[in-house]
């Protein structure tokens, strides 16, 4: 069976093709050789790049097409404004109707994409998007074309959400990395593993406190620097795995690998350079992962889902957890829904097949309701 890949490079409403040639939005179309499925997916994610997607081929295997697509901020989280994705993910699901051809439009949102495909399918239903105080909204964010239905694989509650369950309780300074309060510390063995109730609801406390430590002074920050004639600033943000879940696996017990997360062991990842909110601006930060702020919290968007949903949990993931599924299950508003638990990590690579029971899964689940 042979898999054409058709490159998708077009410009948004809001900016056009950059002068070394480029163009905004950009993926990749998978499909059967010599067909023109009638149903076809789109994935996007926040920053990384899904325009190779690993269901593309094993969707377009079983008969459907697969746009792989990005928007501006591939590879480019640090300056993140929701309006402006939501405008980009827009002209691949134009795209998919208006050139593909695609009869019925499934939004994919795996990862982190489950919350930015909801908040696209939430606008384009009911707009409900804001911009942040002296910005102006994006143009066309107010008219994108709506999906069909609405898969979430893999996904978490959203980017603030994520952040706060991953990052360090334990930080006493935002400008110094090695800060600690030891009674807070997660990787202190007076603390544990295992973790005592009292612990872990004094540091989950500490996890929100500091999420909202750092909006305080982004905002104090942001003011500071407009009255001064300036728009923005990039910061850092360290230490950002650090869920007590990554480390004692008899918290929410599922079939993950004990003391583990996405970059290898929690302990050493929290102490890299390699983690979620790493680079920010001060915009960014509001826009994205303030949970106070930020509109890319999946909740007031699952609500407002109405059309045939998919959850899907996999049962050995290290950074989402079954009370991920379990919450945008219990969120979404459509009247026909269904959650399933499937055997797998985080990208379905093991065990063998798990990314064929996957498949299999989504395209019975759509078999029983479009053709």
């Amino acid at each position: 069976m042979t898999i054409e890949r058709t490159f998708v490079g077009l410009p948004s409403p809001v900016i056009g093709r950059a002068g070394a040639g480029g163009h905004p939005c950009q993926g990749l179309y998978h499909r059967r050789a010599g067909t023109k499925p009638k149903i076809a997916f789109i994935a996007t994610h926040y920053q990384i790049d899904f325009s190779e997607h690993y269901l593309a081929d094993y969707l377009a295997e079983r008969g459907f097409g697969f746009l792989g697509w990005n928007t501006r901020f591939r590879g480019d989280e640090s300056h993140f404004l929701l309006d402006h994705a939501l405008v980009d993910i827009g002209v691949g699901v134009r795209w998919l109707r208006e050139v593909a051809g695609a009869e019925t439009v499934v939004l994919l949102g795996n990862s982190g994409g489950g919350s930015l495909m909801a908040a696209y399918q939430s606008q384009a239903v009911e707009p409900n998007v804001t911009t942040l105080p002296g910005l102006r909204l994006a143009a066309g964010v107010d008219d994108l074309p709506a999906g069909d239905a609405y898969i979430s694989v893999a996904a978490h509650l959203g980017r603030p959400d994520v952040l706060t369950s991953w990052m360090d309780g334990s930080v006493t300074d935002e400008s110094d990395p090695v800060a600690t309060d030891p009674s807070l510390d997660l990787f202190n063995p007076e603390n544990g593993p295992p973790y005592s109730p009292e612990f872990l609801a004094r540091y989950r406390a500490a996890q929100e406190a500091r999420n909202r430590r750092i909006t305080a002074w982004v905002k104090d920050e942001l003011a500071r620097l407009s009255a001064a004639g300036y728009h923005d600033r990039p910061f850092s943000v360290f230490r950002t795995w650090a869920d007590p879940r990554m480390v004692d696996p008899t918290i929410e017990p599922t079939n993950r690998r004990p003391n583990s997360c996405y970059p290898g062991k929690p302990e050493r990842a929290n102490r890299s350079v390699f983690g979620i909110a790493a680079a920010c601006t001060l915009r960014t930060w509001l826009s994205l992962w303030s949970l106070d702020d930020s509109q890319t919290r999946a909740h007031p968007h699952l609500a407002r889902i109405t059309v045939p949903s998919l959850v899907v949990n996999a049962d050995a993931d290290t950074g989402v957890f079954p009370s991920d599924a379990a919450a945008m299950y219990d969120a979404l508003a459509a009247p026909d829904k269904e959650r399933h638990d499937l055997s797998g990590d985080h990208y379905f690579l093991t065990p063998d097949g798990a990314r064929d029971e996957l498949a299999d899964l989504i395209a019975g689940w759509l078999g029983k309701r479009f053709r």
